[in-house]
């Protein structure tokens, strides 16, 4: 498991809940644990994950900023 900060969970804990009102993830059955699964670290950037999500990365930084 990658080791993520504070407010890194809690920016995939927003993530995940925005599964529930889109319905196109919501054929996704993760649970909260298998979704943290799915991040992958970053090289060089400080400290960053990286989410799939909807077709898309998400990077999430060590302070929780999410952007794609």
């Amino acid at each position: 498991m990658i080791k993520t900060t504070k407010e890194q969970r809690k920016a995939i804990l927003r993530v995940y809940n925005r599964r529930s009102w889109d319905p196109t993830l919501a054929d996704s059955r993760l649970t909260y644990r298998q979704f943290r699964a799915t991040i992958q670290p970053t090289f060089g950037c400080d400290g960053a994950i990286v989410l799939p999500w909807a077709g898309m990365w998400l990077c999430i930084e060590r302070d929780g900023y999410t952007h794609s």
